[in-house]
């Protein structure tokens, strides 16, 4: 138990499978497919990790989970990851609808040190 006497909370099942789908897709080059299918960005993530970085918060920011923590919209959360990096791949590509930004924000990373 925390000093507040709550438990700790942790992801749902469902969140948890979705993120995992998601870093698999990412990895083996097939994340949004059919949105990069011609475009090989293995490399940028090995020698750019901000461009991964950024993936992920936008993956993280626009998936949505209901009350019990069931994933509502894993397939758009995906696209929206993939519309990035394509973006960031392919400047002549024209994202569809424009990223607002609370859908690219980095948010604040956690302690160095877990509180507990």
């Amino acid at each position: 138990m925390t000093a507040d006497n709550h438990s700790p909370r942790r992801l749902s099942h469902s969140f948890s499978g979705a993120l995992r789908t998601f870093s698999f897709w990412v990895a083996n080059g097939t994340v949004g497919h059919p949105l990069l299918e011609e475009i090989d960005y293995g490399p940028l993530l090995t020698n750019e990790p901000s461009a991964l970085e950024a993936t992920y918060a936008v993956f993280a920011n626009v998936i949505e989970l209901d009350d019990a923590g069931n994933v509502l919209n894993a397939k758009y959360a995906e696209r929206r990851a993939a519309q990035w990096l394509r973006s960031y791949c392919d400047p002549n590509y024209e994202v569809e609808p424009p990223f607002e930004d609370w859908e690219v924000c980095l948010h604040d990373p956690p302690p160095r040190e877990d509180p507990k």
